[in-house]
């Protein structure tokens, strides 16, 4: 499929990124070309959204079944006093028609789960899941790598953070599951509203798994493109610094502990 060119206004709006010879033009109309599922819509979802978006991302599906809370104002930036009772798909989608009309948008308040994720990511180029429990992050991995979408997996909590890249369904590449393992379940995962939490460190998770986005997606395309697959970024908000983990297939990980060489060869 031949690229279309940018038009002059998307060209000022992407300036700053075309100018950058890591992505030049060649990225930049690769990522318009780019449908990305945001799966979590709150402290990481709503910082990697804005700055998807402002990437030029050009096709969204945003997934939650949840509503905005008063508490929520605190580290969900897109979400204004006026948006509190609403749900927050709906909120988000409002949110990306006013910064960029442009974008094509879909949306789902249904809850996310082993029945239907694989219906809900598999046209995707890239899952960023930034939900708060295990059964709905593994749910989702195990859809990422039955539909042959790379996960970005961010998470965050108190004065920490993490963010990793899994691409499961290729060989040698561990899923998400292979990093937790099996046994979790909703109840497994503390809460921010138990814990707390710093606002800003939710948006230096988000933000960093947007950067970490427009590398996944731009893998082949231009310098900028390294996905990172099996790296785990763990961010420390205290000191605060920041160290990677590799983290190794599992051959025996029910996600994708089968795909382990090669099938051509």
């Amino acid at each position: 499929m031949t690229s279309a060119p940018l038009s002059p206004q998307r060209l000022d709006r992407f300036a700053r990124h075309i100018v950058l010879p890591e992505i030049g033009g060649a990225g930049q109309v690769a990522l318009t070309q780019k449908h990305v599922v945001i799966v979590g819509l709150g402290g990481i979802g709503s910082p990697a959204l804005q700055y998807l978006a402002a990437a030029g991302i050009g096709h969204f599906t945003l997934i939650d079944d949840d509503v905005v809370d008063t508490s929520n104002l605190q580290r969900q930036t897109i979400f204004t006093s006026r948006d509190v009772g609403y749900g927050k798909a709906t909120s988000a989608r409002r949110w990306l028609a006013n910064f960029d009309e442009t974008l094509q948008v879909e949306i789902s308040d249904t809850r996310i789960g082993s029945d239907n994720a694989g219906a809900l990511i598999g046209s995707a180029d890239l899952v960023l899941d930034g939900t708060d429990n295990f059964a709905t992050r593994l749910a989702v991995s195990d859809a990422c790598v039955s539909t042959t979408v790379p996960l970005l997996s961010a998470a965050v909590g108190r004065f920490q953070g993490q963010v990793g890249a899994f691409a499961g369904h290729l060989p040698g590449q561990p899923c998400y599951r292979c990093f937790v393992g099996d046994a979790f379940d909703a109840e497994d995962c503390d809460t921010c509203a138990e814990d707390g939490m710093l606002g800003a460190m939710a948006g230096w998770a988000g933000t960093f798994g947007a950067m970490q986005g427009v590398r996944a997606l731009l893998q082949g395309v231009s310098a900028f493109g390294d996905p990172q697959f099996g790296k785990l970024h763990i961010l420390d908000g205290m000191k605060p610094g920041m160290r990677t983990l590799t983290i190794a297939k599992d051959s025996a990980c029910k996600g994708c502990g089968a795909i382990t060489a090669d099938p051509s060869q």
